[in-house]
């Protein structure tokens, strides 16, 4: 759409004449007009004009219309001259869709004045055009000057953005705004619609209140944009009033409790859930309370609550997303683009930033994304769960399998079925839980087995027993978590350097552990046993905001081939040249027989 902005070429400022010259159709007049504020709302038209005479009117403050929530009357005034042949008539839009009262007077070369009404304490019908923001058709005669003189009272918003425009351009803007709107409210059923079915099917309160969010904000928005006083209650001005804070707080109900329900508050964090609980109980109350207080004293308090409600689930967000809890990631970047729309809606409701398009439609942008990206957050917690749930029910299942294999022997056919998952379990009970490195009796069966394979190939096996050292004063000094991760850091040292040679390795007993080598000479047992204790000694643990140093103490011994023995013999001699190395000071290695 053709549009020209004459406030940039300063041709007509505040208090001048605006020329409507021959290819203007649309023309921004907040650089144009003066305003005057009538805190007393007592002065009629004649006396606004008189005022106007003498300059008792001002420019608008950085030509900005957005005044804030305030008390009385404003009037606006302009006087313009239609140059254009071919428009005769123009409508003047006002593009704010809250305001109570408008009253317009034209005031024609001849003295005579017209008088116009429009807004939401109007009825509907009154409107020169059936659309959802105010509007007066004004006629221009050809070279005459006509004073326009606009008086707003509210208890909304003081939001004056007046719009010139002929007619063929006001057809073309509403069919933009037609397209923007309908892409909007289209996203909005679409999510309503999509999570419905998704609830009755489900029936997971997450999508009930998600439901309550979405029908609730696009409800506000839906009174925001002027379309409820059009098509919902155009008769109804008390309702007019009331459906912005009823739908703001009923809205932010919907917000808390979905936000508690997603984040599972009740079960992962009782305090924010009792502080989710009481802020939905605070808007339920301000929801009734809207009803019977006055518009100006309520809507001011929602608009600033609706920040504080966004911003209170942004930190019971960061708090889940810190304690591990992973859903909260998209959730809160739903949140941040949400309170980003909302920030600007405020702040233009009590005229603190100027109006643009970004300012204007900030927060439907940011409440489509939100609602988007929380529908997306929904399907991708409801996939999750559904996979614990198989989980859980898989294990449930091994669990009653495995009982039916212990109770009963008879069942063979049973066996096949559980094959992998009795290799699952074997291998779990050969395992450490909290080291993950192979538990005592498995080594000891594999000891035994690595024995009789030593007599048959003929090559020796070394055997490896490793202390920490002062491993007590760690867990007093820096507790049992700490001492958990340091057993954790020594086993995955240990392996390390064992699996170079195709070790084996296992916890031997708390602090102990133990490593078979096969086809290891003592020379090169030594060798090995070195490299692991220097490995734990120069590499710290970083746990619990510390970094411990710790050090070991080895024992080694190796068995030829050509002798007999049992696992208790060799481990008897390994533990006594641990003990040597204890002896000596700790952190060495010693073998059970001095090697040059």
């Amino acid at each position: 759409m053709a549009m020209l902005l004459l406030a940039a070429s300063g041709i007509a400022r505040a208090g001048q004449p605006l020329v409507l010259d021959a290819g203007m159709t649309a023309v921004p007049l907040s650089a144009r007009i003066s305003y005057r504020h009538d805190a007393q709302a007592s002065d009629g038209a004649s006396q606004a004009f008189r005022r106007a005479q003498e300059s008792q009117f001002a420019p608008l403050p950085n030509g900005n219309p957005s005044l804030g929530f305030q008390e009385g009357a404003y009037w606006f005034h302009f006087t313009v001259v239609n140059n254009d042949r071919q428009e005769p008539r123009w409508i003047l839009v006002q593009g704010y869709a809250l305001s109570d009262n408008l009253d317009l007077y034209l005031r024609y070369a001849d003295g005579h004045v017209e008088h116009q009404t429009s807004g939401d304490h109007v009825s509907f019908e009154n409107r020169f055009i059936r659309y959802r923001h105010p509007n007066f058709r004004v006629d221009l005669p050809l070279g005459q000057p006509v004073e326009l003189l606009l008086r707003v009272q509210s208890q909304s918003s003081m939001q004056v953005p007046l719009v010139l425009y002929t007619p063929r351009a006001f057809a073309e803007e509403l069919r933009d705004a037609q397209f923007s709107t309908g892409l909007y409210y289209g996203i909005v059923l679409a999510l309503l619609i999509y999570n419905l079915v998704l609830w009755l099917m489900l029936r997971d309160p997450g999508y009930f209140w998600y439901l309550l969010h979405v029908a609730a904000f696009g409800l506000v928005l839906f009174t925001l944009n002027g379309y409820g006083f059009e098509y919902f209650w155009p008769e109804w001005p008390w309702m007019a009033d009331a459906a912005v804070p009823l739908s703001i707080c009923m809205a932010l109900i919907g917000m808390q409790l979905f936000a508690r329900s997603y984040l599972e508050l009740q079960q992962r964090w009782p305090v924010g859930n009792a502080i989710s609980l009481g802020i939905s109980a605070f808007f339920g109350v301000l929801a009734v309370i809207s009803t019977q207080i006055e518009y100006h004293v309520v809507t001011p308090l929602a608009s600033k609550a609706v920040l504080l409600g966004v911003l209170w689930i942004i930190v019971a967000a960061i708090v889940m997303l810190r304690r591990g809890y992973k859903p909260a990631r998209l959730f809160l970047l739903a949140w941040a683009l949400f309170l980003a729309g909302t920030t600007m809606f405020t702040l233009i409701a009590f005229g603190l930033v100027p109006r643009n398009f970004w300012t204007l439609n900030g927060v439907q942008v940011g409440s489509a994304m939100e609602m988007l990206l929380l529908s997306l957050a929904l399907g991708s917690r409801y996939a999750g769960l559904r996979v614990e749930n198989i989980r859980i029910v898989q294990q449930v299942n091994e669990q009653l399998e495995r009982s039916v294999i212990d109770r009963t022997k008879q069942l063979r056919t049973t066996m096949a079925q559980l094959g992998e998952a009795n290799v699952q379990l074997r291998e779990y009970g050969q395992r450490d839980p909290l080291t993950g490195v192979y538990n005592r009796r498995h080594f000891r069966e594999a000891f035994q087995q690595a024995l009789l394979a030593r007599q048959g190939n003929g090559k020796p096996l070394a055997f490896l027993l490793l202390d920490l050292d002062h491993f007590k004063q760690i867990n007093d000094r820096y507790g049992h978590l700490a001492g958990d991760d340091c057993l954790r850091h020594a086993a995955r040292c240990v392996e390390e350097v064992a699996a170079k040679r195709g070790g084996l390795v296992a916890r031997f007993g708390g602090e102990e552990f133990v490593a078979l080598l096969p086809d290891t000479n003592a020379q090169e047992a030594l060798q090995l046993a070195e490299a692991i204790r220097l490995h734990i000694h120069q590499t710290p643990v970083a746990t619990c905001n510390h970094s411990i140093h710790m050090s070991t103490s080895i024992g080694v011994h190796t068995v030829d081939a050509s002798r007999e023995t049992v696992p208790e013999e060799v481990i008897r001699i390994a533990d006594e040249a641990l003990y040597r190395a204890k002896d000596d000071g700790r952190n060495c290695v010693r073998h059970s027989v001095i090697v040059a």
